[in-house]
């Protein structure tokens, strides 16, 4: 293998190996972040299969920071509920995320079509002249030594064979992965028995407005409005079927029946599945990174598959562009793994647990959930719990690349995601916080507090090359530098409620540190500047 790095065909900071979303959309935050980039992408033409389904709330706020999330979101659909369903077909349970705020700016549950999201992707990836994607490149192998990776690939529609020399690679490539193949990197955990067809297609007129989940033990399924005038049905295989057999169109129609006219239904995808629990041995191998799929797979029913993929970006992308700019030491790479594997992991068991309870096939078993669900309801917290969809895991990172101090509080602001309520600039004009953040570090103050304490907070922001914000409670409340009015309350009662009066977002919008004025030496100590 070519190692020098003279030798190579082009040299980029990154390469990125795989353009689907998780790819595309690392490659749009690296190229906000001016990082030269290449995409090398095995397939001539986009995917044009609708897999992936659901986002929430965290994926749209990173669509947000790639400056997509208005383009991707005209092609979205908002859920304003889903339910559980028993055999008899009696709801036994409903969550209404459209009536659901955990604070980050969206509500947590959205459908799209993922043709026309990579095709979005893709689009925004053409802003940077720094950013190219390379199509019908296919990886054939890799070597790295302590400056940087060299990734030999070929182009699959002429044969020829080209070598790229990058600082880093990531692997972007899906679960079976070509990079972690390249790096022995062995998969763990557990590959499910229950086979599942999945059924995708445009219906004609008037979509109704569903998302259920059929926890029938005699055919447990899924059932939803997408999308562009999309729907999806799940249905899992019973003993005795084959794929042959569900995948015929007379199956398939006798499946639709039940839910709607299947004449009225353009189907464009009908494939059987199986899912996957499985975390490969570690994301890291030295300058290469697995992402997504490529790191881990989980279970369908929380529709987390594809978020997870997108925090993995959000949480790598910025230290690779602090590494390459000489500000942080290769070491904060380390955190990646140590922040994102926890968090993964944590919803991998969410993701079974909240299966066992759909795919409950004993009747009795069953019959006894369904009534027990509905007892338990009648208590108004345990109601609230359910319905407002409390039971899906917050982001929060309890190690890695954080402040150790601050808040005694039981539940530390470090870690945590962060708040993103609407603000009021001095313009007039009302946005999401993280508009008037930028997408660097940021250091946020009370606008009222003392001449001192502002200067130390705003030489702190400039040491991190990022930017400082006052946060006014009302319009006269403005000191002399750039402001936002908390327009909600929301962000003094999260100043409040920690005792701060500085705080410092990291790029990715977790908080690294809150801290009273007096604690700021030991802040900027901790982050290094």
């Amino acid at each position: 293998m070519i190692c020098d790095r003279q030798q190579a065909d082009m040299e980029v900071d990154v390469i990125i190996s795989g353009c689907g979303p998780v790819g595309a959309l690392t490659s749009n935050l690296l190229g906000s972040m001016g990082v030269r980039t290449l995409v090398l992408e095995q397939d001539l033409a986009p995917h044009g299969q609708p897999r992936a389904f659901s986002c929430d709330d965290e994926a749209l706020r990173i669509y947000q920071a790639a400056g997509l999330v208005d383009e991707l979101q005209r092609d979205m659909r908002q859920s304003q509920f889903f339910e559980y369903v028993g055999g008899s077909g009696k709801r036994f349970a409903q969550v209404n995320p459209g009536q659901t705020d955990f604070g980050y700016g969206y509500t947590p549950l959205w459908f799209f079509h993922q043709p026309l999201l990579e095709r979005s992707l893709r689009e925004g990836m053409q802003r940077f002249p720094h950013v190219n994607l390379e199509i019908g490149a296919a990886l054939e192998s890799l070597e790295q030594d302590a400056s940087g990776v060299t990734v030999r690939y070929r182009q699959v529609q002429t044969g020829e064979v080209r070598t790229v020399r990058g600082r880093f690679l990531l692997g972007c490539d899906g679960a079976r992965s070509s990079v972690r193949k390249a790096l022995n990197i062995k998969l763990s955990g557990r590959t499910y028995d229950e086979l599942w067809l999945a059924v995708s297609g445009v219906v004609e007129g008037e979509l109704p407005d569903m998302c259920r989940f059929v926890c029938d033990p005699k055919r447990p399924a899924f059932v939803a409005t997408g999308a562009a005038g999309q729907f999806r049905w799940e249905f899992m295989l019973m003993p005795g079927e084959t794929r042959e057999y569900m995948e015929r169109p007379e199956t398939i129609r006798a499946l639709l029946t039940p839910y709607i006219d299947p004449d009225r239904v353009n189907i464009q995808r009908a494939q059987v599945y199986t899912f996957h629990c499985l975390n490969a041995a570690k994301w890291r191998d030295g300058n290469v990174f697995l992402l997504g799929d490529a790191a881990h797979t989980m279970p369908p029913f929380m529709g987390q598959g594809l978020t997870s993929g997108l925090r993995d970006a959000s949480n790598l992308a910025w230290k690779l562009h602090r590494v390459l700019q000489g500000l942080a030491p290769d070491s904060l790479l380390n955190t990646y793994e140590e922040e994102r594997r926890p968090h993964v992991e944590s919803l991998q068991k969410l993701c079974i647990r909240v299966g066992h309870l759909f795919l409950a096939r004993n009747s009795l078993v069953a019959t006894a959930r369904d009534a027990l669900l509905r007892a338990v309801q009648r208590i108004p917290r345990v109601k609230r719990f359910i319905q407002g969809f409390e039971f899906k895991q917050a982001p929060r990172h309890n190690e890695g690349f954080y402040f150790d101090g601050g808040s005694k509080d039981s539940e530390p602001p470090q870690g945590s995601f962060f708040i993103q309520p609407k603000v009021r600039l001095q313009s007039g004009e009302e946005v999401l916080l993280d508009e008037a953040l930028g997408n660097e570090f940021a250091v946020l103050c009370r606008a009222n507090a003392p001449a001192a304490q502002r200067e130390a907070a705003r030489g702190l922001a400039e040491a991190l090359g990022g930017r400082l914000l006052a946060v006014q409670a009302d319009e006269d409340d403005a000191g002399k530098v750039s402001s936002v009015v908390d327009v909600t309350g929301k962000l003094d009662a999260w100043f409040s409620r920690y005792t701060a009066d500085v705080v410092v977002l990291r790029p990715d919008r977790f908080v690294f540190g809150a801290v009273k004025a007096e604690q700021l030496p030991e802040l900027r100590d901790a982050l290094g500047v």
